[in-house]
């Protein structure tokens, strides 16, 4: 049973430790995940950009998938459904679909504006249960063909934006979408300080989650993040393994052309990845 980020979230703030949103983009990218969750028995968000949502042709596919796999795995732990980077419309047809969290992205827009559409969005989804996370600032990187910066928030528009009764804040403090370039500098803490203090109890959510390093995680986890979002990395470990399976010629031996023996050296790298992140943000066996 899928259920909203929102209390997974509080007690990840209250614990110290952050619940990994992990984009999905296919069947196996689904298991793949939900299987890891349930074996490190962690609390998990499944997060499903606008265009993965299209390329699974749409996102009633997506969340039937999601549903009906979550019930015939046997998944005990909580699980939620994200749309991840919003548009207003994404935002309405995730609801439709019966999707648990959404994320409404509307730092493109004046500040006025995103937070007349954020209060609407929050509106809708907390009279259906549903968690909503907002974002302030846009994150670094290209996401969806929108290029940001790596640039950082205010903190005052942030506690704007919390005060309207997100659940979940992702604020720009440096991080960048995709693969971080040798020239980046890094997260900056004080601003991230600074943000937690104006927004209080508020999870925190840290985007770009490829390629920060590991201590890095670490701190912003004890300075009030408690969501971070893992997709890149998911995508090249797969890449890479499925490159070596075609590469040592096994789809030419036997079956090795079966769709499920080819993408299994994938889906399983997908594990270890999850697993190694999962152990990293201090999840497991917090279900």
């Amino acid at each position: 049973m899928l259920v909203s980020a929102t209390e997974m979230l509080k007690k990840a703030k209250a614990g110290h430790y952050a619940v990994g949103q992990f984009n999905i983009n296919n069947l196996e990218w689904t298991k793949a995940v939900l299987q890891t969750a349930q074996e490190l028995n962690s609390p998990v968000i499944l997060g499903v950009s606008e265009g993965a949502g299209k390329y699974m042709t749409g996102f009633k596919t997506v969340a039937a998938m999601v549903k009906a796999m979550d019930e015939s795995l046997g998944i005990t732990v909580p699980v939620a459904l994200h749309l991840d980077h919003g548009t207003y419309e994404g935002a309405k047809a995730c609801i439709e679909a019966g999707f648990s969290s959404i994320m409404f992205d509307g730092s493109h827009f004046p500040l006025e504006e995103n937070i007349a559409k954020s209060k609407e969005i929050i509106e809708i989804c907390h009279s259906k249960g549903i968690s909503v996370e907002c974002e302030v600032g846009t994150i670094g990187g290209e996401e969806d063909g929108v290029i940001g910066a790596g640039e950082v928030a205010d903190p005052e528009e942030c506690k704007m934006i919390a005060d309207l009764g997100v659940d979940m804040l992702a604020a720009g403090i440096g991080n960048i979408h995709g693969v971080y370039p040798a020239n980046w500098a890094g997260l900056n803490f004080e601003a991230l300080d600074a943000i937690q203090q104006k927004t209080g109890e508020m999870p925190l959510v840290l985007h770009g989650g490829t390629g920060i390093p590991d201590d890095m995680i670490k701190k912003a986890v004890t300075l009030g993040v408690s969501k971070i979002n893992v997709n890149t990395e998911c995508q090249l470990v797969f890449a890479e393994a499925t490159r070596k399976y075609i590469e040592a010629g096994k789809d030419l031996q036997g079956k090795g052309f079966d769709p499920r023996k080819l993408l299994a050296p994938g889906t399983e790298a997908i594990k270890a990845k999850v697993k190694e992140k999962m152990e990293l943000f201090g999840s497991v066996g917090k279900a």
